[in-house]
C-alpha cells in the first residue's frame, strides 16, 4: 500500500519556542557552532523579520486611512 504524504502538513512533534516560550508545531530548529539546538517558531521569526518585536495584534492604522495622534 502507498501512503501519499502531504508536504504542507509536518509530522513534527510539539517544541517549545526559546524566545516567546510557547509550546507550538510551526517551528524552525537552528544549530549553532557549539552544535546546540535552538527551536524558533514561525511568529518569532515573522516579528524579527519585520525589524521590530510586534504583538501578534499589530497593524498600521494610516494605511486604512486613520492617523493615530
Amino acid at each position: 500500500m502507498i501512503e501519499s504524504i502531504d508536504p504542507a502538513i509536518p509530522q513534527k512533534p510539539l517544541a517549545r519556542c526559546n524566545r516567546c516560550d510557547r509550546e507550538t508545531a510551526h517551528y524552525n530548529t537552528f544549530f549553532s557552532p557549539t552544535n546546540q539546538r535552538e527551536n524558533v517558531c514561525w511568529e518569532c521569526l515573522a516579528r524579527e523579520e519585520k525589524g521590530f518585536f510586534a504583538h501578534r495584534s499589530f497593524r498600521r492604522g494610516a494605511r486604512s486611512g486613520v492617523i493615530p495622534r
